[in-house]
């Protein structure tokens, strides 16, 4: 009996967490609109700059490259940018949907939560779900509006079993976004910190996990730091998932006699150091199998952090109460 009151507050809890973010159309628009702009800015202004850099590799070989190879190359940078952006956006929804939560303690709101028979664990268990069911839609409809953008350039190439990995990225993805995200946002108190971390995260995450530009074009010291991010290894599978149809289209096109293209593996090797999904750590190539482990042992990690310090989540701001005081004085 005990355990089904439980679960009806569980999820009473966490369908209240879901009302509170979609009832507020603006935040909800905010957050899908954010992803949104990162793919307009790089339609208006990066991608001619990306497929540039695809000319210059086709200079320094002296290919000259016909309508069917531009597409081919075409898909490939589409397909790489759209991939890294889907996966800055699984950590910039999670992060702003931490909001929650933040302003429940800012407010005072969860003292009400903490005073009532309700159990901390059903209560941080509801912050969790509400933000992954959020963080998931969002994502779910930036990968579609991606499929859009894909087709509208006849450059969706992508197959079922191409959907179920990148669904499957995508769930992977937004568990240890949601993870890591709350881990960090459950030290705040006041929205005004959380609104600073936002912007924080947003502008510097895309770099940080090589979203926006190649690995290789850090300094290995860096690149070799941004290797202990979830979200860089997050990244790294959703170019796999995007990208592996198209690079094979590519690699058998290059590779056909029949084209004439003398250099063919000098051209994919050069492509895949650019664009492709392996990456290097002190030497070592990490592929997309290496990857999956990794951010499983990042789960564990933060589900483990999580619960040591939980309570975070759940904490009574005390300020609230100064400032009730200092009014009826």
């Amino acid at each position: 009996m005990s355990r089904n009151r439980n679960a009806n507050i569980f999820f009473n809890l966490t369908k209240r967490h879901l009302i509170v973010f979609f009832r507020s159309k603006i935040t909800v628009l905010y957050t899908l609109i954010v992803p949104v702009i990162v793919l307009g800015i790089y339609i208006l202004f990066l991608r001619e700059l990306e497929i540039s850099s695809v000319r210059n590799i086709l200079q320094s070989l002296e290919i000259e490259a016909n309508d069917t190879l531009y597409k081919l190359l075409e898909t490939i940078v589409d397909s790489w940018m759209l991939s890294g952006i889907c996966a800055v956006t699984s950590v910039t929804v999670s992060i702003q949907t931490n909001y929650i939560f933040v302003r429940d303690k800012d407010r005072g709101i969860n003292r009400d939560f903490v005073s009532s028979p309700v159990k901390g664990p059903i209560l941080i268990g509801s912050y969790f779900l509400s933000n992954f069911i959020i963080t998931f839609l969002i994502n779910f409809i930036f990968v579609l509006i991606c499929f859009i953008y894909l087709a509208a350039n006849g450059e969706f190439v992508l197959q079922f079993s191409d959907f179920l990995t990148i669904f499957s990225v995508l769930i992977f993805s937004v568990v240890s976004a949601t993870l890591m995200t709350t881990f960090i946002c459950s030290f705040m108190n006041k929205e005004s910190s959380l609104t600073a971390i936002i912007a924080i995260f947003s502008t510097a995450i895309g770099f940080l996990i090589g979203a926006y530009m190649p690995m290789s074009m850090l300094p290995s010291g860096v690149a070799n730091l941004c290797m202990f991010l979830p979200p860089t290894h997050a990244c790294g599978l959703f170019r796999y998932a995007f990208l592996l149809k198209p690079f094979t289209n590519f690699r058998n096109y290059v590779l056909d006699p029949a084209n004439g293209l003398s250099v063919g593996n000098e051209f994919i090797a050069a492509l895949e150091e650019s664009f492709g999904f392996n990456y290097n750590f002190f030497g070592l190539t990490i592929t997309p199998t290496y990857m999956s482990l990794i951010i499983i042992t990042f789960i564990v990690i933060f589900i483990i952090l999580n619960i040591i310090i939980g309570n975070n989540l759940t904490k009574v701001n005390n300020n609230i109460f100064k400032k009730i005081v200092r009014k009826k004085k």
